[in-house]
């Protein structure tokens, strides 16, 4: 007779597993199926380092759930005695002067009482004069922001789940069938997993996991980071010295040197359609010279700096940046959390706590995560 679980959890990546733990602590019991396991390195969940600040524009549903997930992060990294999965770096929002998402992202900061500053281009370039801003910028740095060591960090919560009871399983499922009740969740090997609710949280895979309801609506695009290397006793840009930042006009985000890995770069512009299974991951020249363009523009003194190491990872996109949170339409014990969008890392906690709440309590849905939201058109809206 096969085991039959309150939740099974499809996707052990950081939605999922954060949904696991919240499960697990309203007392349910949990299975976690990844087709890959956990960390694998198509995941989105796999790189090194992933940024969590607050500043979202008018979005202040998105900076309550940053605030409530850096709480929840700290807390659990303190519980396992870890306090360094978090990098108290502050994150530096770079933007011309009067824009207007950088005047909204400060009234939304001021409105939930986080803390920041605001620095002109004069304070800006003293402060950090290892950046070279465009003429007429300004920032808004926020000091209890910073970065999260994203693979090492989802691993922790996973090993706190199977700690306390969850069943990991490494299986390729199949589309549900049916409508109403979905009683069994057949798998690619023939088997079955048998649970009361199924939490879909599988990333790029959401639409082939369920062609039906988001085929078509969920875009995973190929996102470039790419590590230079200081110039040998150059600590400007290592860990203390330089916050994370965000050049907004430009769309490019970096860290500093964390570990010898390197000044870390990334543009957040969306990149083009792919396969997250087949997706070749090496880094494009292309792409290389248009960091390397910026980077003697932004931060010259690295702009001879060799490139010592690069990844090639995926967002998974929806139509407009937002969110999928939602009850399958056709069953009503399966639930549908994805749609990470570049941004999501960060909210795992705040995501995995909201969805076991509408499980346990089956609250309204947020109409901004409502499947109803999501085209087959792209219109981005959230940064």
């Amino acid at each position: 007779m096969s085991e039959t679980f309150d939740v099974a959890v499809i996707g052990a990546g950081v939605f999922g597993a954060w949904t696991a733990l919240h499960l697990q602590r309203a007392g349910c019991s949990v299975a976690l199926v990844d087709q890959y396991g956990p960390g694998n390195a198509r995941s989105s969940s796999s790189g090194q380092t992933r940024v969590i600040r607050m500043a979202y524009g008018a979005d202040a549903i998105y900076t309550r759930m940053a605030q409530r997930s850096l709480t929840q992060w700290r807390e659990f990294f303190a519980s396992i005695d870890q306090p360094r999965l978090f990098l108290a770096t502050g994150v530096l929002w770079i933007a011309p002067e009067g824009d207007r998402r950088t005047e909204q992202s400060l009234a939304t900061l001021r409105a939930c009482g986080i803390a920041h500053d605001v620095l002109g281009a004069r304070e800006l370039a003293q402060r950090y004069p290892q950046i070279a801003p465009a003429a007429g910028s300004m920032a808004i740095c926020e000091p209890q922001a910073g970065g999260l060591m994203a693979k090492r960090a989802t691993q922790a919560v996973l090993e706190r789940c199977l700690r306390d009871g969850a069943r990991l399983r490494i299986a390729k499922t199949l589309p549900p069938t049916g409508d109403g009740r979905l009683q069994a969740l057949a798998t690619a090997a023939g088997g079955h997993i048998h649970a009361d609710h199924y939490v879909f949280a599988c990333g790029p895979w959401l639409a082939r996991a369920l062609p039906d309801v988001l085929g078509g609506r969920i875009f995973p695009s190929r996102q470039e980071v790419l590590f230079f290397g200081p110039p040998p006793g150059d600590e400007r840009f290592a860990l203390g010295a330089l916050p994370i930042w965000l050049d907004s006009a430009r769309q490019y985000y970096g860290f500093p040197d964390i570990d010898g890995r390197g000044f870390k770069l990334a543009c957040d512009a969306h990149g083009e359609a792919v396969d997250p299974d087949t997706l070749d991951r090496t880094p494009t020249p292309a792409r290389v010279a248009e960091a390397r363009a910026f980077l003697g523009e932004r931060f010259p003194a690295l702009a001879d700096a060799p490139l010592v190491g690069a990844t090639v990872c995926q967002y998974e996109n929806t139509s407009n940046g937002d969110f999928v949170i939602d009850r399958h339409p056709a069953f009503d014990n399966v639930w549908i959390a994805g749609g990470g969008s570049g941004h999501g890392f960060k909210h795992g906690p705040a995501v995995g706590e909201y969805i076991a709440a509408r499980i346990a309590h089956d609250g309204p849905v947020e109409p901004r995560f409502a499947l109803a939201g999501k085209s087959d058109v792209q219109s981005r809206q959230v940064h």
